[in-house]
């Protein structure tokens, strides 16, 4: 006869005569309601020893099946006539390695038949699939936890957290040294890891120097707790260690560091499972260090190269005030085509130059060509005073590089005499200056000429304009003219609204009047999009005449 399919409840009809339990494939055992076997087949004598006709189930069965014996006999419903069904629930234990799940159903005069199968197989295979959920759950966690910060650092210090949480009592996550120093991040669980310097040797702990090298791990069990050094142990770590695993942490091309793995004298030594699962979320936490360790050096590349891409900060040069503005056009790309520098002349005797421009595009591709423009005309200095000259230089410099850009400048020489400033002023393709007078008149700068870097030839016109005390030349770059906002949230902010708004800046410093344009320039925006904007105010300082009053001595303004 088969045996009854597994479930909690089993509902099976009398059963057959003693004769029939001899050929069961599955152990069977039959008992009284006083607990007394009546029956057994050769499957369950051979499966549990004792068990006989005549023997107690206390005495002679496992605990759990005596048990659900007893609680079928007390509270079982026995059936009233042969073809009742009775209705009992079905019971699980081990006997010996082996799991099984018993199924019971009532015999004759209220003995209650057990047929036992045998499941260790499905239970491990369970047992299994739940702990493969559970890894996945946990490294699906642990990615997310990584990718969250690239900050190298904070990045270790999860990597130890996590490891000492889920994978072993205490972690220690070591990176490639620095110097003569390794930075160590430890971690017990359910605590905050922390990190350090160590100054020691790696190959004082087995396993450690290669998984720094990228090299395969050493199995758990080569490695001797006692031999580990003092620093390994995290604060707050009780009792001796048991167990140590020692896995690398594979990077991008390069080992990001090792994981030392600890537990606690007394658990279970590392099996060959765990230890490949510490091995997958080595492979996670290494590719998340490596990014982070990738993109601080990035980082520290982009911030070298930006130091000399940035606008300078203006100042006052050889008695000339300088002010300058610059708002790139997206916030994430803080360099971008438009620039501004002021090369002081030599002496008070000299001029000092002035270059203003644009380069065709944005973003960092322009800023490129933007470094290349600045650096070119540094070292063109020299003939500052020959605008015709540096242009001409300048766009053979463009036409023989790889770059198909453009750039439109503006060049002025700037030299105080007494009270005055003389500027001598070129356009090359780009917006002509604006000078505010201390009257509030706004006059355009008469120069003009071809882009540079676009034609074999650059033509452009020079203009000498002179300020008085007070007055101010603007440079400005076209994102701020052709900004676009406003009422209808399209319209250009245009040349007539600037020379207006410079109009209300006579007799400002030029540090204001730039602050001024810049200010109404974004409230005309509105947020919207915009090319990048540059401003540079030149300004003749009002001058300060000393004269004697009642034999003292006393500044006084003069415009």
């Amino acid at each position: 006869m088969a045996p009854p399919k597994e479930s909690s409840t089993t509902i099976i009809h009398e059963q057959p005569a003693s004769g029939a339990w001899v050929a069961a494939p599955y152990p069977v055992v039959v008992a009284d309601g006083s607990g007394t076997v009546v029956e057994v087949n050769a499957a369950a004598a051979f499966l549990m020893d004792g068990v006989v006709p005549g023997a107690g189930m206390t005495d002679v069965a496992p605990s759990w099946l005596a048990e659900a014996h007893a609680d079928a006999v007390v509270g079982g419903a026995v059936p009233r006539s042969p073809g009742e069904a009775g209705v009992l629930p079905s019971v699980r234990g081990h006997i010996g390695d082996h799991s099984f799940e018993a199924h019971p159903s009532w015999g004759r005069d209220g003995q209650v038949v057990w047929w036992l199968v045998d499941d260790t197989g499905q239970r491990l295979a369970e047992a299994a699939l739940s702990t493969e959920r559970e890894r996945a759950t946990f490294l699906a966690e642990a990615s997310n936890v990584l990718m969250a910060s690239l900050n190298t650092e904070r990045c270790m210090l999860a990597t130890a957290r996590l490891a000492a949480r889920y994978l072993a009592d205490a972690a220690v996550v070591v990176a490639p040294a620095s110097g003569r120093t390794m930075p160590v991040a430890h971690a017990v669980a359910g605590q905050e890891a922390t990190r350090a310097l160590v100054a020691d040797d790696p190959s004082l702990v087995p396993g450690l120097s290669e998984a720094l090298q990228g090299f395969p791990p050493v199995p758990s069990r080569w490695i001797d707790p006692v031999t580990l050094p003092g620093w390994m142990l995290p604060e707050g770590f009780t009792g001796p260690i048991g167990s140590v695993a020692v896995t690398p942490l594979p990077g991008h091309g390069v080992p990001a560091g090792a994981l030392i793995l600890l537990r606690s004298n007394g658990r279970a030594e590392f099996s060959e499972s765990e230890e490949l699962f510490a091995r997958q979320f080595a492979a996670r936490a290494g590719a998340a260090l490596s990014a982070a360790r990738l993109y601080a050096e990035q980082s520290d590349i982009t911030r070298t190269l930006m130091r000399d891409l940035l606008p300078p900060d203006l100042h006052r040069v050889n008695g000339v005030e300088f002010a300058g503005g610059y708002q790139p056009a997206g916030a994430r790309e803080p360099v971008g085509g438009d620039f501004y520098d002021v090369h002081p002349g030599g002496t008070e005797s000299e001029p000092s130059l002035v270059v203003l421009g644009d380069v065709c595009g944005k973003g960092l591709d322009a800023a490129v060509l933007t470094g290349k423009i600045r650096n070119t005309v540094q070292a063109l200095t020299p003939m500052a005073d020959d605008h015709q000259k540096m242009l001409r230089l300048l766009n053979g410099a463009l036409l023989n590089s790889h770059h198909t850009r453009f750039a439109t400048l503006v060049l002025a020489s700037v030299l105080r005499t007494e009270s005055q400033v003389r500027l001598r002023l070129t356009s090359a393709g780009h917006p002509a200056p604006l000078v505010v007078r201390n009257d509030g008149r706004v006059e355009e700068a008469a120069t003009h000429g071809t882009l540079v870097g676009a034609l074999p030839h650059v033509e452009a016109r020079s203009v000498e304009v002179h300020l008085q005390p007070g007055e101010t030349c603007l440079l400005y770059t076209d994102g701020v003219t052709e900004a676009r906002g406003g009422p209808l949230g399209n319209e250009l902010f245009g040349e007539e609204r600037l020379a207006r708004a410079l109009s209300g800046c006579a007799g400002l410093p030029g540090a204001a009047v730039v602050e001024r344009i810049q200010m109404l320039a974004s409230q005309w925006l509105r947020d919207g999009r915009h090319d990048d904007m540059a401003l540079v105010a030149i300004t003749a300082p009002r001058t300060t005449h000393l004269s004697a009053v009642n034999g003292h001595t006393r500044g006084r303004y003069t415009a």
